[in-house]
């Protein structure tokens, strides 16, 4: 081999060393983005292709409806969306951790619908486990949860405040107290805070960025006898003191 040729040959294996972000093993962050995005865009498109050569087999994936599924669910999940409607899901705040040939990428998705013309929004929070095996990478776990959103406000009964005004022990030396000014009803907790109640509908209150509801119970003559703080239907029950 001459001189010439030698060094061509380490140029071009050099190279080819550092023009791929896979070709050492290594994977982007940039790259993780455009790959998501790709599936994201796969979903209105009912593409299943993307989902397919990303997710390895055995692959372990729930999200905010199913507790758990496999890739060939997860396959059956890409369908179309009824005539008419649309779906347009954004990757945005992306972050990764990478650790030997295993990457952690955390992301969240904006997804945008219509609905027989009504625009419907959500935010989803995604951790895809990628990891490097036989030269390739892979997603072998997905987790999806949906954000928090508060509901729509309500009209309130005011008509019903009255009821609703004192004290309520959840027990020993742990008391709320709920009181009104002027439209506005809270709840306060010793040591902390006025909570405004937000109405949704009769006797159905909640609380700004906190996920569940806050209810009032009546006995058999009409009179306030507890209030309820009630999330993912397990109730916190307050007695009614005064």
């Amino acid at each position: 081999m001459t001189q010439f040729s030698l060094v061509s040959t380490l140029l071009l294996a050099s190279l080819l060393a550092g023009c791929h972000p896979d070709d050492a093993g290594r994977m982007t962050q940039d790259k993780l983005v455009r790959l998501t995005q790709e599936r994201m865009n796969a979903v209105g498109a009912v593409n299943p292709k993307p989902f397919a050569e990303q997710f390895a087999d055995g692959a372990l994936i729930f999200d905010e409806l199913a507790p758990a599924m496999d890739k060939a669910g997860l396959l059956k999940t890409i369908t179309p969306v009824p005539k008419g409607d649309t779906d347009t899901l954004d990757v945005v705040n992306p972050a990764s951790l990478r650790v030997g040939d295993t990457i952690v990428f955390s992301y969240d998705v904006n997804d945008t619908e219509t609905i027989f013309g009504q625009p419907i929004k959500a935010r989803y929070h995604e951790t895809d486990t990628w990891v490097r095996q036989n030269e390739k990478w892979q997603i072998i776990a997905e987790q999806v949860s949906r954000y928090y959103e508060d509901p729509a406000p309500g009209k309130a009964d005011l008509s019903k405040y009255p009821l609703y005004l004192g004290r309520y022990q959840l027990g020993p030396r742990l008391t709320l107290t709920i009181s009104q000014e002027g439209s506005s009803l809270y709840a306060q907790g010793i040591g902390k805070k006025k909570e405004l109640l937000i109405p949704e509908a009769a006797d159905i209150f909640f609380r700004n960025g906190v996920e569940g509801r806050e209810l009032f119970k009546y006995d058999d003559q009409g009179k306030v006898v507890a209030y309820i703080q009630r999330d993912n239907n397990e109730d916190i029950v307050w007695k009614k003191l005064n």
